[in-house]
């Protein structure tokens, strides 16, 4: 299969970063960061780890990551680093905390791995190649209407300033149920058939990367709210295919 071997070392790394968050979970304490997102040691060290044992594997390849890792790239390939996706939920002490992983080979995201690790879900994908939950194939749902499907969205306060405002809670109200767990767990709950539409509509790079590869191996779409694919954009849309044209055009997606 395409991209075995990094996602083997991927899924390691993710393990790994797990364990160092989970030792270090217990009375963790967070900063704030220019942006007002929250960083802990455990995102530092987190971080650290992955990028190390990336560089020991694949020592051409590049380095982006959310706690400031940054290698240039002598092969054209990337690594984007999540080392916890989710420090709210994870200071807290809530489940829905993830670390995710992606390769980008010349600006396009080729594989990625998204660990739930207190939820003991791992997905990943490969272009070309599938998507997996815990080994076994990820399938979309075959709901074809909102009415019959769960829609998972975040960031209400930038929702709550985007130009469709006036008409979402009575959008939201057609679907059979509204979902707000966290970026990639909802994500995931997409990909593996238990959701229909999801909405970030704030995020960074490294938020979108290992889950734009793993929505279009299990068969999803992908999109912006700009109406392009970008992972830099901002922002991300998913959805099963039959919903794909009906969201973006309440979302006023050019």
């Amino acid at each position: 299969m395409p991209w075995d071997k990094e996602i083997e070392v991927a899924r390691a790394a993710v393990r790994a970063a797990a364990e160092i968050a989970r030792e270090m979970q217990p009375g963790i304490v967070a900063e704030t960061k220019d942006d007002l997102s929250p960083v802990t040691m455990a995102d530092r060290e987190c971080e650290r780890a992955i990028g190390f044992m990336l560089r020991g594997e694949f020592p051409e390849d590049g380095l982006m990551g959310e706690e400031g890792a940054a290698v240039e790239s002598r092969n054209g390939r990337r690594w984007i680093i999540d080392p916890i996706d989710g420090t709210r939920d994870f200071v807290r002490g809530n489940p829905l905390w993830a670390n995710l992983l992606a390769l980008e080979i010349d600006g396009e995201i080729v594989a990625g791995v998204v660990n739930l690790p207190v939820l003991n879900i791992t997905c990943w994908a490969s272009k070309g190649g599938g998507a997996f939950r815990n080994g076994q194939p990820m399938r979309l749902s075959d709901k074809r209407t909102i009415e019959e499907s769960v829609v998972c969205l975040s960031a209400y306060d930038k929702l709550a300033r985007a130009p469709f405002r006036g008409e979402l809670l009575d959008w939201l109200a057609r679907f059979w149920a509204v979902r707000g767990l966290g970026g990639a767990a909802d994500a995931m709950m997409l990909c593996s058939g238990q959701a229909e539409v999801w909405i970030e509509p704030d995020a960074k790079p490294w938020d979108f990367a290992p889950l734009k590869i793993i929505a279009r191996e299990a068969g999803a779409a992908y999109f912006d709210l700009k109406g392009g694919e970008s992972i830099y954009s901002g922002s991300g849309i998913i959805t099963v295919p039959a919903l794909r044209d009906e969201v973006a055009r309440f979302l006023q997606i050019p």
